[in-house]
């Protein structure tokens, strides 16, 4: 009995090896996968807020046009350096998104705009009495 149990132990060992290698290399795989996109996602949210926060800084200084846009841009590639290198947008790509992120800025500042007109009119309405 001893014989066979030292006989076969080194095949044992060596599929347990191979067993053990794979299922490493199959959890190795779901970790990268896993966390790759995370980090693309970190990286997605990271543009997106400095193309926001860009598109405001625009709008504070009183920009338009091609000057709001290149403001906004610069801010991004100042900003978020490391998310655009990970996901490598097509320059174009970025512009849209700039113009996009610009309209949304502005749309928010006109409807905060308009509801503190708002509030000022109801404000004077109770005064008068209505």
């Amino acid at each position: 009995m001893r014989d066979i149990v030292t006989a076969i132990t080194p095949g044992l060992v060596e599929i347990l090896g191979v067993l053990l290698t794979g299922i490493i290399a199959w959890a190795s795989a779901k970790a990268r996968e896993k966390w790759g996109i995370d980090i693309e996602a970190r990286h997605r949210q990271a543009l997106q807020s400095a193309l926001m926060t860009g598109a405001r800084l625009a709008l504070a200084h009183e920009l338009t046009g091609q000057k709001a846009l290149d403001i906004i841009l610069h801010y991004v590639r100042q900003s978020v350096p490391d998310a655009i290198n990970n996901l490598n947008p097509d320059p174009d790509v970025l512009v849209d998104l700039a113009k996009a992120n610009l309209e949304q800025a502005v749309t928010e500042k006109a409807r905060d705009l308009a509801g503190g007109a708002v509030d000022k009119l109801t404000e004077a309405l109770k005064r008068a009495g209505a």
